[in-house]
C-alpha cells in the first residue's frame, strides 16, 4: 500500500487535449479538518489507511497542497437540465486531482468537490457545505455495498469557513472516486458546437479506456452506444427495485459507464409511492420515482444524437430500441429475487405489479416489508400476522398473498431455504432521508460519530446489526418529510 506522496498517477484525460478541460488550482480553506475516512475507498486507489493520521492528509484532500504526480483539472460539458439543452456547463465546484493507479492496474480519478471557484462555476462559489457533502458520502457508500454501480467517497473534510446557501453553512470538501467522470453532456458540448472531431475523440478515449472491445464489429461506436444503453437500463433497474429516487436525472448528471453520480436531492422510498418526488425543486414531477426508466431512455437519445456524426441514425434507432427489453429483464429478475422466486413463470409480472398496487394503496414501508417478506408461511395453517399488519387494508395482502403462496407452491419453494436466498438480496438498512438529516445535525455539532457508524452500518446493509436497530427505523409517524433540493 503506498503512502500520500507514493500515489501512482497516469492521468489519461489529462493528456487529451486543453478544449476537453481547463487547468485550475484548488482554492485553500482555513483550519481544515478531518470529518471521516473510509478506509475501504482508499484500498480502491492502493493507498494506505494509516495515512490518515498524518498531518498533510487533511491538506491534501481539502486542496490546500497538492498531491504530487497530480495534474488538476475542471472538465467542460453540456447538458439538458429539466429537459432544456444548456450549452456550457461543466465542473462548477469540482477539480479532478488525476487518476491514480492501485497495484491492480486500476486508475480511480481522484477528484475534490468544493475545492473552491474554477472556470465553470458559472456565479457559484466553487464550494460545497458539509450537509451536502455528508449526503453524498454516505449515500454513494451505501449504494456500492447495495451492490449498484456508483462513484465512491474517500473522505470528507470540512473548515469553519462560511459558506452561503439559503442560510450560512460551513464548507466541506468532498473526496470523491470513480474510473471517470465523463457523462453524457460531455458529449452533448462538442456536437452542439458542430466539433463532430471532437465527438469522436472524446468516443475513442472512453472506448479505448472503459470498454473492452468486441471481438468482432463493423461500428465500434454503435458496439459503443449499445454498452451504454444496456449499462443505464441495468442500472435504472437496480435504482428501482431498491427504491431509489435520483432527483435530479439531468444529461450532464449521466455517467458514461453506467454509474450513479451527482448525489443532490437524492432519496430512498420510506412508504412505497410510485410518484415520490425527491426533489423539491422538481414542481412537475420529471424525475419522480416512476419516471425514471422514461428519462433514463430520454437521455440516452440525446446521447446517441451527439453520436449521428459517426453512426447511422436507423442503427442508433435500433440499439435504443433494446432498452425496454434490457430494462425489463433486469428489473423482473432482481423483482423475483426479492420475493424468492428461482424459477420465472408467465404470472411473475402480474404477481409484481399487483403487490405493487397494494403497497402503494397502504402506503407501507417498502424496505421493511420486503424484509419481513422474508419471513412468509407456506405451510397450512401458518398465519402472516406480521406482513398483513403493515396494510392499512388487511384483505388486499391477504388476497395477495394467496396468489403469492399458489406461485411458490408451484415451485415446491421451501420456507427456509427461501429465507436465506431473500435475506442476502432485501436490505435491511437504506440511507433513509431522516435519518442521514439527524447525522448531519449532530456533524453540524461538531459531533461525527454518528456519521462514522452509520458509515460502518451501510457497508452491511444484508446484516441484522441488532445494536443498530435505529438506523433502519422508518421516519416517526406523522413526522414531515425532509426537504431537500438541488442545492442540497
Amino acid at each position: 500500500m503506498a503512502t500520500l506522496e507514493e500515489l501512482q498517477f497516469d492521468n489519461t484525460y489529462a493528456r487529451m487535449p486543453d478544449m476537453f478541460y481547463r487547468r485550475v488550482k484548488p482554492t485553500a480553506l482555513p483550519a481544515p479538518y478531518l470529518v471521516s475516512f473510509n478506509s475501504a475507498a482508499a484500498e480502491l486507489i492502493g493507498l494506505d489507511g494509516q495515512e490518515v493520521s498524518k498531518s498533510d492528509f487533511v491538506e491534501y484532500f481539502t486542496g490546500n497542497k497538492i498531491l504530487p504526480g497530480s495534474e488538476p483539472i475542471s472538465a467542460i460539458y453540456a447538458g439538458h437540465q429539466f429537459g432544456t439543452f444548456v450549452p456550457q456547463l461543466g465542473d462548477g465546484r469540482a477539480i479532478l486531482l488525476g487518476e491514480a493507479a492501485n497495484a491492480r492496474g486500476e486508475r480511480f480519478d481522484i477528484q475534490l468537490k468544493g475545492a473552491g471557484l474554477t472556470p465553470f462555476s458559472r456565479m457559484g462559489d466553487g464550494r460545497a457545505v458539509l450537509r451536502s457533502t455528508i449526503r453524498e458520502y454516505l449515500c454513494s457508500e451505501a449504494m456500492h455495498w447495495l451492490g449498484i454501480p456508483t462513484t465512491r467517497s474517500l473522505c470528507i473534510t470540512g473548515s469553519d469557513a462560511p459558506v452561503y446557501r439559503e442560510t450560512v453553512e460551513t464548507a466541506a470538501v468532498l473526496t470523491r472516486l470513480a474510473p471517470t467522470h465523463v457523462r453524457f453532456g460531455s458529449f452533448e458540448l462538442f456536437y452542439y458546437r458542430g466539433q463532430y472531431e471532437q465527438v469522436r475523440e472524446l468516443a475513442d478515449y472512453v472506448i479505448s479506456e472503459f470498454f473492452p472491445p468486441p471481438v468482432e464489429t463493423e461500428n465500434k461506436y454503435l458496439e459503443f452506444l449499445r454498452e451504454v444503453v444496456h449499462r443505464t437500463a441495468r442500472l435504472i433497474a437496480q435504482w428501482q427495485t431498491v427504491g431509489f429516487a435520483h432527483g435530479v436525472m439531468n444529461t450532464d448528471n449521466m455517467s458514461i459507464i453506467g454509474l450513479t453520480i451527482d448525489y443532490g436531492p437524492f432519496g430512498f422510498l420510506d412508504e412505497f409511492d410510485a410518484g415520490f418526488i425527491c426533489n423539491h425543486s422538481d414542481y412537475a414531477g420529471r424525475y419522480a420515482f416512476d419516471q425514471q426508466p422514461n428519462v433514463g431512455l430520454w437521455n440516452l437519445y440525446k446521447l446517441a444524437q451527439t453520436l449521428v456524426p459517426l453512426i447511422e441514425p436507423e442503427e442508433a434507432e435500433a440499439v435504443l430500441g433494446e432498452y425496454q427489453m434490457i430494462f425489463t429483464e433486469e428489473f423482473f429478475k432482481l423483482m423475483r429475487a426479492k420475493l424468492g422466486l428461482e424459477k420465472v413463470f408467465v404470472e411473475d409480472t402480474e404477481i409484481i405489479h399487483a403487490l405493487l398496487e397494494i403497497l402503494q394503496l397502504s402506503s407501507v414501508d417498502y424496505t421493511r416489508f420486503f424484509r419481513r417478506l422474508s419471513d412468509f408461511k407456506t405451510a397450512e395453517g401458518e398465519k402472516n400476522d406480521a406482513l398483513q399488519g403493515m396494510f392499512i387494508d388487511p384483505k388486499s395482502f391477504d388476497n395477495w398473498a394467496k396468489v403469492y403462496l399458489a406461485r411458490l407452491t408451484k415451485e415446491a419453494s421451501v420456507d427456509a431455504e427461501r429465507r436465506k436466498r431473500m435475506m442476502l438480496v432485501n436490505t435491511k438498512f437504506v440511507l433513509r432521508n431522516h435519518i442521514a438529516q439527524a447525522v448531519i445535525e449532530q456533524a453540524q455539532a461538531d459531533d461525527y460519530t454518528e456519521l462514522n457508524t452509520l458509515l460502518e452500518v451501510l457497508q452491511k446493509p444484508f446484516d441484522e446489526q441488532p445494536t443498530m436497530e435505529r438506523f433502519a427505523e422508518p421516519p416517526p409517524a406523522g413526522a414531515k418529510r425532509v426537504a431537500v433540493s438541488c442545492s442540497s
